[in-house]
């Protein structure tokens, strides 16, 4: 814990410049385990400067060099393996097994896929008598959400340094001890100092104050659409670059020729995966008219096998959402789609039975949802479902691409033609035919209020570099 109420900053933990604490809620307990301290504009301002004294020197290190780092902040990543998993668990209140296996696994498989990403990445290329290359953008605010912290953090820290940028990193102040714990794993793995640098904080003291932090170069900002306008506008005085990814309405088409016990099942669990807490994850399902009754059977069937409690629980498959905020926001939501007549199939309002205490939420599923209703619209973030009947392929894709959002889309069909075809017309950065495996190698981001910019691999080293010509190079 000796860590937890300072910022890392220019190789060194210290403390704030204005003393500041904030409680951390265990969302399982509604009480505090800990407290972190919180930042300002001068926290910023030493890790800025920290972060662009080291720019001069490591923007300049081969990439062998690089190469060799990654490697080594993986390897102290895997040896604290365990104490990311517990807190994660912990801050989120996310079951151990899947803060293991899901949250704690997906920042190793994004080191590890930039790492291979960088060891065939092209930095260069000749086009006539001009050389192309691919510098570092430079300073870099990394701003990350609370709902997969590793994941997130790992997808702009690794790609940044892969591309020889020095970065300043604001956790979410909702999950900020997996934060202290990667920034520790940092430090033990040798990062040159100000190559790494992290201040803990809210939005508008921190987070904003380094977008618009004139020796800021680039911001890469992840949580939801209505912050990253904030952190857009924020950041156009100085015209830096700004990746955003944002909040999602994912569709899930369910073809009538898809296998439709399966199909409807596992669209329930990768709606309520994470306790619903995920941008991408499928909220909106479309089934066939003419089988809207069976699906909600089976949806039925499926929502009530998810046990919910107590996350050190080795029964527990949900955990509670994160917060007051967001527990009050879902059972908003919940009684809107009652009150604008969807059906109400699975879980509704208030805890599961046996729990008093605690944000825990009813997995929870909606029938006869239409598209204009509020469920349909809003991003919940939640474990709550709306399932939505269509007359024909045409009606479906239209219903899909009808939002404000595009950050992932799903098709279910026993032919991968067919499902290709409907994909082609998915207006979404991502889309997932028949519940593929997680890639880590895939483009992640949004189109539309979904954000912009990509993720993952070579793709979220890409982001992190500036464009340069030499024209005139020669042979």
């Amino acid at each position: 814990m000796s860590n937890h109420l300072k910022f890392f900053i220019d190789g060194a933990w210290v403390d704030p410049v204005v003393p500041a604490v904030l409680d951390v809620i265990d969302p399982s307990t509604e009480e505090a385990y800990t407290q972190i301290s919180v930042g300002s504009k001068a926290d910023v301002d030493k890790a800025v400067a920290a972060a662009k004294t080291a720019f001069a020197t490591f923007s300049l290190w081969p990439v062998a060099e690089r190469l060799a780092l990654l490697k080594k902040v993986l390897e102290v990543y895997n040896e604290r393996f365990e104490d990311i998993a517990q807190a994660v668990s912990q801050e989120m209140g996310a079951p151990l097994s899947f803060a293991r296996e899901a949250q704690a696994w997906a920042g190793r498989a994004h080191m590890e896929s930039t790492i291979a990403a960088l060891e065939t990445y092209e930095f260069s290329e000749k086009r006539g008598s001009t050389t192309v290359v691919k510098e570092p953008i430079g300073v870099c605010a990394l701003i990350t959400p609370w709902n997969w912290p590793l994941n997130q953090i790992v997808c702009k820290v690794a790609p940044a340094i892969a591309a020889g940028c020095t970065v300043v990193l604001k956790p979410s102040e909702i999950a900020p001890i997996s934060g202290v714990v990667f920034s520790e794993v940092m430090e033990a793995a040798g990062v040159p100092k100000g190559v790494y640098n992290m201040v803990q904080g809210n939005g508008p003291d921190v987070g904003q104050v380094m977008a618009g932090h004139p020796d800021v170069d680039m911001v890469s900002f992840t949580g939801s659409t209505r912050a990253g306008i904030i952190v857009a506008k924020t950041a156009a005085d100085t015209v830096k670059r700004v990746a955003q990814e944002l909040g999602g309405k994912s569709a899930n088409i369910i073809l009538p020729d898809a296998d439709f016990e399966t199909a409807v099942r596992k669209g329930v669990q990768g709606c309520f995966g994470n306790s619903g807490q995920s941008c991408d994850a499928p909220t909106r399902m479309l089934v066939p008219a003419d089988r809207h009754d069976e699906a909600l059977g089976y949806a039925k069937s499926e929502a009530e096998t998810f046990v919910v409690g107590d996350p050190r629980s080795e029964e527990t498959v949900l955990g509670p959402v994160v917060s007051q905020l967001q527990f009050d926001k879902i059972q908003r939501l919940i009684e809107a789609g009652i009150k604008e007549g969807a059906t109400l199939v699975a879980g509704g309002l208030g805890r599961p039975e046996n729990l008093n205490r605690g944000y825990y939420v009813r997995p929870t599923v909606f029938g006869n949802v239409t598209n204009d209703m509020t469920i349909a619209r809003e991003e919940i973030f939640g474990p709550v479902l709306s399932i939505l009947p269509y007359k024909d392929e045409e009606e479906a894709v239209t219903i899909a691409n009808d939002t404000v959002y595009g950050l992932a889309a799903y098709v279910q069909s026993q032919d991968i033609a067919h499902a290709r075809k409907v994909a082609a017309r998915m207006r979404a950065g991502s889309v997932y035919l028949n519940y593929p495996e997680w890639d880590t190698f895939a483009p992640f981001g949004g189109y539309k209020q979904s954000g912009n910019g990509r993720e993952y691999a070579d793709w979220g080293i890409h982001d992190f570099l500036e464009i340069k010509g030499i024209v005139g190079y020669g042979d």
